[in-house]
């Protein structure tokens, strides 16, 4: 009688087992039923292929279905993790790569390169956010009020690093309902902080992110500058959501030679060259705010002749007079609220004036020498500051200093919940990750991409990380610039690199 496949209800499950494999080989392996003896199988000995199928039997139902042909059922092992020398060595990367990993409990689980200090960029605003929080408290607002002293008006700054236009705006409502006659001088005081013309003077003049720091900022010290094809049309806007009045006190003009911006002064406006040569289609930018007590004057007169409140030239005022009378207040968001923000968008400002306001210092240096000093405090070393935003040159700190301010400091003081998602890129087979993910801040300069936060995959522990990538000759001989040759491919490969050695720390070791 022929094997057809029938048996009593007693057959064991190997038998059942070694029927399924009989007949998955014979498909596979071309057997050719001529009646139930003239089985002849191609290529294959009878007494091979029996061997094989009792060996099958008897390692039972589950190593033979996974041994059939036709389905695969058990998923084969993972790939192990490739080791960082291979996912840096496979990237060919021109770059210092520096970094530092922990896991959630703080056990360092492996470094390159993690004392030796480098360029943090903005990676640094981490600190400084928790610096702040940790002085000021993160329900602390800044107060941006309107006093009055005899018939001087005084719109006085209380260093507020998200005032805007429509914020003035309410302000001069406020200030309007309030019944205030029209005074015979109008003043601006900026005084709660120092003045500082630039963030970082190695900077160019014209780069938006590099801005003056005043006690009173608008816009965060930035004008929009608009034009049409050719450059006609030029104007400057202190531009918000709902309102963006004519900047008076700063103006643009065109010209035919010299470079892309320059920037120069006058006893009343600041004055910006525009080559011509780059405005032959229609375009905008924001441009930096040299002298913000006159910009935001400037702007809140304009906005209180709105309002049918028809105020004096704007001027300076180096103190406020003991006895003024507040007229008009209005707040910031909780400082918790500004420093998410700065987070998300890395604003310079908001982290140089935060910076400022929790050291009480007078000037930058002193101010970032502060916070040095009360990061050495609480045990973290390895740190030479220059500013809290990270955009000065001489600024260096080490991925394991930056590794140990996450795991340490921003543990118990509510840093993820600042941190941002960072969009992923690539994975170790070069594939898009969906499932890594990344709370992180990320720290970009010409030819430095920095990344410092959290990263897991599902079913994993989280690990904690630091790594810093940078070119430091070409950064070097790019300071300055505004998007160099190469430097976006760069950092783009930099960025695929940093999320290939998380995802591979993960699979090792969480």
């Amino acid at each position: 009688m022929c094997g057809d496949g029938r048996g009593g209800a007693g057959r064991s499950a190997d038998a059942a087992a070694l029927g399924a494999v009989l007949r998955q080989s014979r498909r596979a392996l071309s057997l050719h039923p001529v009646g139930c003896r003239g089985l002849r199988p191609v290529g294959l000995q009878r007494r091979q292929l029996l061997a094989g199928l009792l060996a099958s039997a008897a390692l039972g139902p589950r190593a033979v279905s996974a041994l059939s042909p036709g389905g695969l059922d058990l998923a084969p092992p993972p790939k192990p993790a490739p080791r960082s020398g291979q996912v840096i060595e496979a990237a060919g990367l021109r770059a210092e790569i520096d970094y530092a990993v922990f896991s959630a409990d703080g056990t360092l689980l492996e470094a390159r390169g993690a004392d030796r200090p480098v360029a943090p960029a903005s990676t640094l605003k981490a600190l400084t956010a928790l610096y702040a929080l940790d002085r000021l408290g993160g329900s602390h607002r800044f107060k941006t009020r309107v006093l009055r002293h005899g018939d001087l008006l005084i719109l006085s700054g209380g260093g507020d690093p998200v005032l805007d236009t429509d914020h003035l705006a309410e302000l001069a409502d406020l200030l309007v309902a309030s019944g205030v006659s029209t005074p015979s001088r109008f003043a601006v005081w900026g005084g709660a902080l120092p003045s500082v013309q630039e963030i970082a003077p190695e900077q160019a003049p014209h780069l938006a992110y590099n801005p003056a720091i005043s006690g009173i900022c608008l816009n965060f010290n930035r004008v929009h500058l608009g034009w049409r094809a050719g450059g006609d049309g030029i104007a400057l806007q202190a531009r918000a959501r709902r309102h963006s009045p004519t900047a008076y006190t700063v103006r643009a003009e065109k010209v035919g030679q010299g470079p892309m911006f320059a920037w120069r002064a006058d006893e009343r406006s600041e004055i910006w060259s525009v080559n011509g040569a780059g405005m032959r289609r229609a375009g905008s930018r924001w441009l930096p705010v040299r002298r913000p007590g006159l910009y935001a004057g400037d702007v809140f007169q304009t906005l209180c002749r709105a309002r049918g409140l028809v105020l004096p030239t704007p001027e300076i005022v180096d103190a406020l007079p003991a006895d003024s009378v507040e007229l008009a207040l209005i707040d910031s968001p909780p400082l918790a609220a500004i420093l998410r923000d700065m987070m998300e968008y890395s604003t310079n400002l908001t982290a140089e004036v935060v910076g400022l306001h929790a050291s009480g210092a007078g000037d930058l240096r002193a101010s970032a020498q502060a916070m040095q000093d009360w990061a050495h405090a609480r045990g973290i070393d390895g740190l030479t500051l220059h500013d809290h935003s990270g955009i000065s040159p001489l600024t260096r700190v080490t991925a394991r200093s930056m590794a140990h301010i996450i795991a340490d400091l921003g543990q118990s003081s509510g840093l993820r919940g600042m941190m941002r998602v960072v969009p992923v890129r690539a994975a170790t087979d070069g594939e898009p990750a969906a499932d890594l993910e990344l709370l992180a801040k990320t720290g970009t300069l010409n030819f430095v991409s920095n990344l410092a936060g959290y990263g897991r995959l599902p079913g994993h522990e989280e690990v904690i990380f630091a790594i810093f990538i940078s070119d430091m000759d070409r950064r070097a001989q790019t300071e300055g610039q505004e998007l160099p040759a190469g430097v976006s491919t760069w950092t783009q490969r930099a960025k695929a690199l940093q999320q290939n050695l998380i995802a591979g720390w993960i699979g090792r070791y969480a």
